[in-house]
């Protein structure tokens, strides 16, 4: 099958507008007859709603959650890009376009994230007018900080909250239009199926997670919005619940699913405690501004630390590598993700690791204390201040910026982070892969969108940070709503979509088979027991550092544990009942067959690019070959030092690409 990404024609700056000038449109009056059906209410699926309910469509929301506002996209701390240049430091919409671009090594469709950029401001002044409390600055202008992989300052925040904020803003927005029967919420649903009718997709098959109830559900056109698949690693920064299932499932009927094994590793995650524990919990990039990362130099420094002899403080700064600084001098600890998560990895292995498990560098906030506490002494007009009061009003500003990251993080670790470094280590956050669309946001199923993180296209191989507020609300609020028309106009004739069609008993009868069997199943072992073996083989063989042994290994091993699954697992409770692990046990057959898909696409893929990162290329050899073949090296590494030149000739605009089909059977 060839992919056609429907790209418009001409310079990139100019397809987008154009673009919208010549898609079909469908009439007001119309769109009271035309259902949309949007799956998961974070910030895409959230701004999608409310913006397609503005509009006049009858949209039908599903969450798994008790209420849309408890969605992940609540978790997200550090902020929002956007082009505005309010800080007059030369951004742009091309240099926020040409960031994204680079920072995902060239791996993203630039069609798409030149748009994204180029609505990226709107999002700011839809957010302010909903009342987003956005920072500001003295004079009462919104204030901006930076991320890392970039030379400027375009991030808005709500302190350490920024997603909480900005999705009450999506979620009061949502309300008033369920207020005015525009939008039925359906809260504590979870989709199991979709349903293909001669071609297009015209509904899905959801569980009421309370009642155990399997319901029909029609509309003219089906949105996915549920979010990434970091979950398949079991330890994440993501929501337990947080899962695959609604991407699977429309990928097993027919929509292609891309760069599966682009997974983001965050580098500020608190680190790991015991083999027992559930979740990880993220640390904002946002702390890279003012905190610096650092190691011992001396491996005795070390060992010290760990058993308890020295504490961090005690080291001087000529004890101290900040091995980000020394490296990437032209943005020291604000390189990429990716960069950074690789550079702790590397380093913990030689032996530096910080904790007792030996898996963790120091994030320390002492110096910030000294630079902005001697300014506030100044504007305070404070002489010859001593050193406890210049470090106080330090903290100060960083309570006043940081202060809930500082306090939640006490609170997990027991240890106060002013008066000691904190302690951080990479984790699974973040999947650029996902459902494959094209500039619609169409998947290969027609009449099937998707949006937010659960798609592909803007990110490429490593995701820069702030961008995934940004993606979500430029998908649901300016993008989706322009081009789902451009489809829904050849519907307005069609009338109401039937439920009681052979597609949906098909569709149903398949999914209350798969429940019954799990219900019905006298295995020996828990879902969880699953859940964390797979995560296990995931986080070994294809987490930060991959090669083709241990990939081979990880296909086999899934295979194994894919077939032990399904004749041991064990799910107590009945179908008809409130039942989470029967939802988690679908969950977790949807990751094992993803972590499969996800290995092989790992495999295949001879190269090392932002969050795949292959040891057999990264030899002089290697390199060399993947110069060869891709026609340019990454912007951040080459042979493990920075490079300034980008050896790119010319944009990689995927179109009419044959796909090579990987099955995950």
């Amino acid at each position: 099958m060839a992919l056609n990404s429907k790209v418009p024609k001409g310079p990139i700056k100019d397809k987008w507008t154009d673009y919208k000038n010549k898609i079909n449109l469908v009439n007001p009056a119309n769109k009271r007859h035309i259902d949309v059906i949007v799956v998961g209410t974070g910030l895409a699926g959230g701004s999608a709603s409310a913006t397609l309910a503005e509009l006049g469509y009858n949209v039908k929301a599903f969450a798994y959650q008790d209420s849309p506002r408890r969605a992940h996209s609540i978790a997200a701390q550090g902020g929002i890009n956007a082009a505005k240049n309010y800080q007059g430091d030369g951004d742009s919409t091309y240099r926020l376009f040409y960031d994204t671009v680079k920072g995902g090594d060239y791996r993203s469709r630039e069609a798409n994230v030149y748009r994204l950029a180029e609505v990226s401001a709107n999002i700011i002044d839809q957010c302010v007018a909903q009342g987003v409390p956005f920072a500001r600055d003295y004079g009462g202008l919104l204030d901006n900080r930076s991320f890392g992989g970039v030379l400027v300052s375009r991030t808005f925040y709500a302190k350490g909250q920024t997603g909480q904020q900005l999705l009450l803003g999506a979620y009061s927005a949502m309300n008033r239009q369920i207020a005015r029967g525009k939008i039925e919420m359906f809260n504590r649903h979870e989709m199991l199926d979709v349903v293909v009718v001669d071609g297009k997709a015209r509904g899905i098959i959801a569980r009421n997670l309370v009642t155990g109830e399997i319901e029909r559900h029609s509309a003219h056109a089906v949105v996915i919005a549920s979010g990434g698949y970091g979950n398949v690693y079991f330890l994440s920064t993501n929501a337990m619940g947080s899962n695959v299932t609604a991407g699977w499932k429309i990928h097993k009927k027919g929509a292609y699913f891309a760069n599966p094994c682009y997974t983001q590793i965050h580098p500020t995650c608190i680190p790991r405690s015991g083999d027992y524990q559930s979740k990880l919990t993220l640390m904002s990039e946002s702390l890279r501004n003012d905190g610096r990362i650092w190691v011992p130099k001396n491996l005795e420094d070390v060992k010290a630390i760990r058993e308890g002899s020295k504490k961090p403080t005690d080291l001087s700064e000529d004890e101290r590598d900040y091995y980000l600084e020394r490296r990437y001098p032209a943005f020291g600890n604000l390189v990429p993700r990716d960069v950074a998560s690789r550079a702790a990895k590397e380093r913990c292995d030689a032996g530096y690791g910080v904790n007792a498990t030996g898996e963790a560098v120091y994030l320390d906030f002492a110096a910030s204390f000294i630079r902005y506490g001697t300014e506030q002494a100044k504007i305070q007009g404070i002489n010859n201040p001593s050193d406890a009061k210049i470090k106080e009003l330090g903290q100060e500003i960083v309570r006043a910026k940081y202060g809930n990251l500082f306090q939640m993080y006490e609170k997990i670790v027991d240890e106060n982070p002013y008066e000691t470094p904190m302690m951080i280590y990479p984790a699974v956050h973040y999947t650029m892969g996902g459902v494959w669309v094209d500039y619609n946001l169409m998947t290969t199923i027609p009449g099937c969108y998707c949006i937010g993180e659960a798609n592909f296209s803007d990110h490429g191989a490593n995701r820069l940070g702030a961008s995934a507020l940004m993606q979500g609300l430029a998908d649901g609020y300016f993008v989706l709503p322009y081009t789902i028309g451009d489809y829904l106009a050849d519907d307005i004739r069609t009338g109401k979509i039937s439920t009681e069609t052979p597609e949906f008993e098909v569709a149903e009868n398949e999914v209350k088979e798969r429940i019954n069997f799990f219900v019905n199943n006298k295995g020996t072992h828990s879902v969880d027991y699953y859940h964390k073996k797979l995560g296990k083989i995931m986080w070994d063989k294809c987490g930060m550092s991959r090669n083709a042994a241990g990939l081979k290994e990880a296909i086999e091993e899934i295979s194994a544990l894919r077939k032990d699954f399904w004749q041991n697992v064990s799910v107590p409770g009945g179908a008809n009942e409130y039942n989470e692990e029967l939802a988690k046990a679908g969950r977790v057959a949807d990751f094992l067959e993803l972590g499969e898909l996800f290995a092989k696409d790992a495999l295949e893929r001879e190269e090392s690019a932002g969050g795949h990162f292959r040891e057999e290329y990264q030899t002089p050899e290697g390199e060399a070959k993947r110069l060869k073949e891709f026609q340019f090296v990454s912007a951040w590494e080459y042979k493990g030092e920075p490079k300034d030149a980008i050896l790119h000739k010319e944009p990689l605009e995927y179109e009419n690409i044959e796909v090579k089909e990987r099955s995950y059977k």
